[in-house]
Order: structure tokens, then C-alpha cells, then sequence
């Protein structure tokens, strides 16, 4: 069988070692080595400019319930806009870039790598501006209709990403905490509930475990990208730089993700956006394989 996602020996020196996997495994994030080259990252940049100025190469064919999706009209807060990967195609090139989800896949240790969503971000140089800062979250809240527990995102900066800037930070260690409250937290978005609220919820989480709370800024240089598991606590503050900060984060679930059900603490179903776009399976729940929006990037094959 050809193998469709071979990498070059260039591309194979830029996997984590196995001392790089091992770390994930403890801390939870990892620091890739530089995975895009500084023409990828420009591109990115330009790519992102005509996106905002209204260039799509095609639009969702509905609009979701709960789609970040940043218009001029909402002005110069921090933008998001998911989905960036499927409306526009020079974008989309570069985040399916194999190598990326063969470092997932080394990561999460899985046999195949599909995007499972992409969102553009810009947050503007404005200090004081409220939606700068990103509370304290992990990903797994609002993915409990899926069925991995290995998903895990690429946070891939469009230029050094500083503390100046307002990088991601990681609280260390904290996908191997045991999680409390999980069925009441995902209900809400972490736009739409109080920071302090997140704050405390961290706090007990850290508490409930008897553990302190180790939170890692991540300076990014140019080209390399932040992997962090879904259930790592993150978060980001504001960017007084003086410059946008631009990224995409790139959201990732392993070959064997499906969608399940799962009942909240209020009686409904957990839901995702893509149980609105995506195909169905033979027994009708929503595919979260469907390659038109959650492509394969790596698949492991013959050599």
C-alpha cells in the first residue's frame, strides 16, 4: 500500500523523540521544533488578511448554533472565526500539512490524525481590551460528544509569540488531574461564563487533587506550534506587545474518535457544531470522519 502521508527524511528528523513524548505524557504540552517554514507562516499571514477582508473559496452550508465567526461589524475586539480550513483554501494547504498531524499521532500515540476543527485568532494590540484575556479552560469540556480521550491541539503562532503578546499558557500537569464538575461546565462556553468562575473552578480542580497550580507561559518562536492535550487547563492574558497576535489553533482528534452521546447535568445532550454540518453514520449519528470537514491529516501506512 502506498503510503500517502510519507515524510521526508527532513520531516521525520522534526518528530518528537521518544524524551518528547514522555513530557507530553507528564506535563501534558510540548513545544514542537519548527514544523512550517517562514514562507508557510508569511503566507499564513497574507492568507489571513484576504480572509478578513471577505475572501472564501465556499461557505458552511449552515451556520451552527455556537460558531465563532468574528464580521468587521463586531469591531476590534479579539477575533475568532472557526472553520478556516474548509472556507478557505490557502489556509486550509498549510494546516493539513502531514507533518503536523504525524507529530500529533507521535503524540497521542494513534494510528491516524484528522482535523477536528481550526480557528483563525487575532487578538488585537489593545491593552484593557476584556475579550483579550482567555480564562482558564481545557478543550475536553466542550467536546464530551466525542468519544477520545487522546484529542489534543496544535496552537500555531504566525510569528514569535511572546509573553508580551499574550501566548498560551499551560497549567502543568493538569490532564492528569481527576476532573470534577465536568457534566455542569459544559453547558457553557468559556466566552460566556465568569472568569472568576473559571478561576475557582481551577483552583478546586487543583485542590481536589492535592496539587498546586504551575501555570507555563510558552514562548513560540516563528514556524513551531504548542501541542497541548484536551484535557490540559490553558489559557491566555493580554497582548501589549504593540502587534495583532495571529494564530490559528488547531483542534485534533485520533483516527478512533466518535460521536457519542452524552447527557448533561440539565437533562439535554452534549452537542458540537459539526452535528449540524457532517454527514451520518449507518446507524445516524453525526461522522466525525467526514474527510469534507474533518480531513485526514496523517495516516499511518506502508514503508
Amino acid at each position: 500500500m502506498l503510503d500517502t502521508f510519507a515524510l521526508t527524511e527532513a520531516e521525520r528528523a522534526l518528530l518528537p523523540t521518544d524524551e518528547d513524548v514522555a513530557f507530553y505524557a507528564e506535563h501534558g504540552w510540548y513545544l514542537s521544533k519548527q514544523l512550517l517554514t517562514d514562507d508557510e507562516v508569511d503566507e499564513l499571514v497574507a492568507a489571513s488578511e484576504r480572509y478578513y477582508g471577505g475572501e472564501r473559496d465556499r461557505l458552511l452550508p449552515v451556520r451552527p448554533p455556537k460558531l465563532a465567526y468574528w464580521e468587521p461589524s463586531h469591531g476590534p475586539v479579539q477575533r475568532h472565526n472557526d472553520y478556516v480550513h474548509y472556507e478557505h483554501d490557502a489556509l486550509g494547504q498549510i494546516l493539513r500539512k502531514p507533518l503536523i498531524g504525524a507529530v500529533a499521532a507521535r503524540l497521542a500515540e494513534a494510528e491516524e490524525i484528522r482535523i477536528f476543527q481550526s480557528t483563525l485568532i487575532m487578538k488585537p494590540p489593545i491593552d484593557g481590551e476584556p475579550s483579550n484575556i482567555v480564562p482558564w479552560h481545557f478543550d475536553k469540556h466542550y467536546w464530551a460528544s466525542s468519544t477520545s480521550e487522546k484529542m489534543l491541539t496544535a496552537f500555531i503562532p504566525f510569528h514569535d509569540c511572546t509573553v508580551e503578546m499574550g501566548t498560551i499558557t499551560m497549567v502543568d500537569g493538569s490532564h492528569r488531574w481527576k476532573e470534577i464538575g465536568l457534566r455542569d461546565s459544559v453547558v457553557k462556553h468559556f466566552a460566556e461564563r465568569d472568569r472568576s468562575e473559571l478561576e475557582q473552578m481551577l483552583e478546586e480542580n487543583a485542590a481536589y487533587n492535592n496539587v498546586e497550580v504551575t501555570k507555563i507561559p510558552v514562548v513560540i518562536p516563528k514556524g513551531h506550534m504548542n501541542f497541548h492535550h484536551c484535557k490540559t487547563y490553558h489559557g491566555s492574558g493580554a497582548n501589549v506587545s504593540g502587534s495583532p497576535r495571529r494564530a490559528v489553533s488547531l483542534h485534533l482528534q485520533d483516527g478512533e474518535n466518535e460521536n457519542r452521546r452524552y447527557e448533561l447535568s440539565d437533562g439535554s445532550l452534549a452537542a458540537y457544531n459539526h452535528d449540524a454540518l457532517v454527514r451520518r453514520t449507518a446507524d445516524g449519528r453525526p461522522d466525525y470522519a467526514d474527510p469534507e470537514f474533518c480531513p485526514t491529516l496523517w495516516r499511518r501506512g506502508d514503508r
